[in-house]
């Protein structure tokens, strides 16, 4: 967008945002992500399963890379770069950041309790009980958490090789709980297709910088 891939875009706010270290892991096109540690402290860490398996497995092959609380991020994201300092400065240890509802399709919806706590998530609305928001694929995990999840989907990786890291956040929900804090109007979108792309451009970026002009060129 506007000449800038989102990943850069991603590094410049985590980097503006205090974050020292930045760890990437890679699959299809690895060697684009590796040239960016040319210029940015970040470390890459490629999946040689990434064609066969899920965003879980991506993270918990670059385990031993992880040595403390961090910022999981997806990265293929366009946000206002405020919900980082929001998480950051989050007193709970594990947080899931989620908006209001967008419409934008493809959707990952989040239920919570009573206290705000992590219940379920899933692109089936209908599948959950109380809805708060959706999931804007920011979050903040402990160490400990991570090492929950982990352990929990090391033993079921053969059976679900394609497991998403939100699957098993709420597997382990239960004793390492995750906050769900909402933010109604954050500004933010997932870019998955030519579609989503021009939401992003037309209707996005306007919000994030008013100064952006608009484009329908693909």
């Amino acid at each position: 967008i506007d000449g800038i891939p989102l990943i850069e875009r991603s590094i410049n706010n985590l980097l503006n945002a205090g974050v020292q270290k930045i760890i990437i892991g890679t699959g299809h096109k690895s060697k684009e992500f590796e040239g960016l540690a040319r210029n940015y402290p970040v470390v890459c860490k490629y999946n040689p399963e990434y064609a066969d398996t899920g965003s879980m497995y991506t993270l918990y092959n670059a385990r031993e890379l992880i040595k403390t609380d961090f910022l999981l991020l997806e990265s293929d994201i366009l946000y206002d770069a405020s919900g980082l300092d929001v998480l950051i400065n989050q007193p709970h240890p594990n947080v899931v950041l989620a908006s209001g509802f967008s419409g934008a399709g493809d959707e990952v919806f989040i239920e919570a309790n009573t206290r705000g706590y992590l219940v379920g998530m899933s692109k089936q609305r209908n599948s959950l009980k109380s809805v708060i928001g959706e999931l804007t694929g920011i979050s903040k995990i402990s160490l400990s958490a991570l090492n929950a999840m982990n352990s929990y989907s090391a033993d079921r990786f053969y059976r679900v090789p394609k497991m998403d890291y939100e699957y098993t956040m709420v597997a382990v929900a239960g004793t390492s709980k995750f906050y769900v804090h909402k933010i109604e109007d954050f500004i933010w979108c997932e870019v998955d297709d030519h579609s989503h792309l021009q939401r992003a451009r037309n209707l996005i970026c306007p919000r994030l910088n008013p100064n952006f002009r608009t484009t329908t060129n693909l």
